[in-house]
C-alpha cells in the first residue's frame, strides 16, 4: 500500500479549490489526484480516480454535499473531511452522520484569504483521515442512525439531582477524529439519571461545540451542555469543553466549579485532553474515571498518567471499533490503561468503574 494519500478536492469555488490544492501539494505525503466543482463532478472523479480522502465543500450547485455523501458511503466508502463555515454547524454534524470523518471550519463564509489559516489543521486531518477505517465510520453512523431521542418526562427526571450537594465522582472522556458518534453512541444508552458528574475534550474549533451538545442533550437521560466558566460540578451533569478552550476544575470550600481557559501556544490539540484528564486527577483524585476514545495523535498520553497516580481509573477504546487508534494506542502505551473494550462495551465499563 502507497504512503502517499491521495487527495480529490471538490469545491464550487475555483478560489476555494486553488487555495486547498496549493496546501496540500506542498506537503509531503500528500497528492492531490483531481478536483470537482460540484457533486455530480466529484462523483464521476471517485469512481474513476479512487482517492484515499475527499475534501467536501457541502453547499454546491447540481448535488449538494449530503447527496454526494449518500452515494459515496453507499457506492465507494471513501473518508470524506467536511471543509465548512462556521455559521453552518448543524450541517457538520449532519454530515458525520452522513459517514464524513472529520471537518474542518472555514474563517468565513466568503471568499477570503483566510482561508490559508486552516492550512495546520487540514493538513494534519488530512494525514489522520486519510487512514480511517470506513468500515468502522460506516457501523457507528448506522448505529447513530437507529438513536431515538428520549422523551421530555425521561429527561426531566434526572433533574432528582440538581439539588443534591456537589458529586465526588468523575468521568472524563477524550476524543478527536470519530469521535462525535462515539460520543453520540455512549450517552444515548444512559437511560437515566447517574449520580456522577462527566466532562468531554473534543478536539473541535470554535463556534460548534454548543450544538453538538444540544444534539447530544436530546440523546440522554443526562442533562448535557456546553461548559461555561464558573458552572457548578453536579452529579447527572455532563459538560463539553468549548472548542478552542480548555476545560479545567477549581475546587472552592466545598464546591468544585468549572473553569473554562486559555491553551497555551503551544498546545497543538485542544480542548485539551491532557489539561482534562490533569485536572480531575488533581481535583477528584481516586474518584476519576478517565476514557480515551478514538483520535488521532496523542492527546491523552499525559492525563491517563496522571489519573492513575491519582488512584483513579483508565478505560481505553480498543482497535477494534476505533476509527484512527492513535489516542487509544498511545494511552495505552503508558501503561496505565486498565481496560481495552470496543465501543459497543464502553458505556457498561463507565458504569461498573463508577460503582453504578
Amino acid at each position: 500500500m502507497s504512503s502517499t494519500i491521495r487527495v480529490l478536492v471538490v469545491d464550487d469555488s475555483a478560489y476555494n479549490r486553488r487555495t486547498i490544492i496549493k496546501m496540500l501539494e506542498a506537503v509531503p505525503g500528500i497528492e492531490v489526484v483531481g478536483y470537482a466543482c460540484d457533486g455530480e463532478e466529484g462523483l464521476r472523479k471517485v469512481f474513476d480516480l479512487h482517492p484515499d480522502l475527499i475534501t467536501l465543500d457541502l453547499e454546491m450547485p447540481r448535488m449538494d454535499g449530503f447527496t454526494f455523501l449518500r452515494i459515496v458511503m453507499a457506492g465507494r466508502p471513501t473518508p470524506v473531511i467536511v471543509i465548512s463555515a462556521r455559521s453552518e454547524d448543524e450541517n457538520v454534524f449532519r454530515a458525520l452522520d452522513f459517514g464524513a470523518v472529520d471537518f474542518v471550519a472555514k474563517p468565513s463564509a466568503r471568499i477570503s484569504p483566510e482561508l490559508f489559516n486552516i492550512r495546520e489543521d487540514l493538513v494534519r486531518k488530512v494525514l489522520s483521515g486519510g487512514r480511517a477505517d470506513m468500515s468502522k465510520v460506516l457501523q457507528r453512523n448506522r448505529q447513530v442512525e437507529t438513536l431515538v431521542p428520549l422523551s421530555i418526562a425521561a429527561r426531566k427526571s434526572g433533574e432528582q439531582f440538581s439539588s443534591v450537594k456537589q458529586t465526588t465522582a468523575l468521568v472524563v472522556i477524550g476524543a478527536s477524529t470519530g469521535g462525535p458518534p462515539a460520543l453520540q453512541t455512549i450517552f444515548s444508552a444512559i437511560r437515566e439519571p447517574l449520580p456522577v458528574a462527566f466532562a468531554i475534550a473534543q478536539h473541535m474549533p470554535p463556534g460548534f461545540t454548543r450544538a453538538f451538545a444540544e444534539r447530544m442533550n436530546k440523546l440522554s437521560a443526562l442533562t448535557i451542555s456546553e461548559a461555561a466558566d464558573g458552572d457548578l460540578v453536579l452529579p447527572g451533569k455532563v459538560f463539553i469543553a468549548p472548542g478552542g478552550k480548555n476545560l479545567v476544575f477549581e475546587r472552592s470550600g466545598h464546591e468544585i466549579r468549572i473553569r473554562v481557559v486559555n491553551p497555551s501556544p503551544a498546545q497543538r490539540y485542544v480542548p485539551s485532553v491532557d489539561v482534562l484528564f490533569t485536572s480531575a486527577a488533581e481535583t477528584f483524585a481516586a474518584n476519576t474515571v478517565a476514557v480515551v476514545l478514538t483520535g488521532m495523535g496523542n492527546d491523552g498520553h499525559q492525563g491517563v498518567m496522571a489519573v492513575k497516580k491519582a488512584g483513579g481509573t483508565v478505560i481505553a477504546e480498543s482497535e477494534e471499533s476505533s476509527v484512527v487508534f492513535g489516542m487509544p494506542k498511545e494511552a495505552i502505551a503508558t501503561g496505565c490503561v486498565d481496560t481495552v473494550v470496543p465501543l459497543a462495551l464502553v458505556c457498561g465499563e463507565i458504569m461498573r468503574k463508577s460503582g453504578l
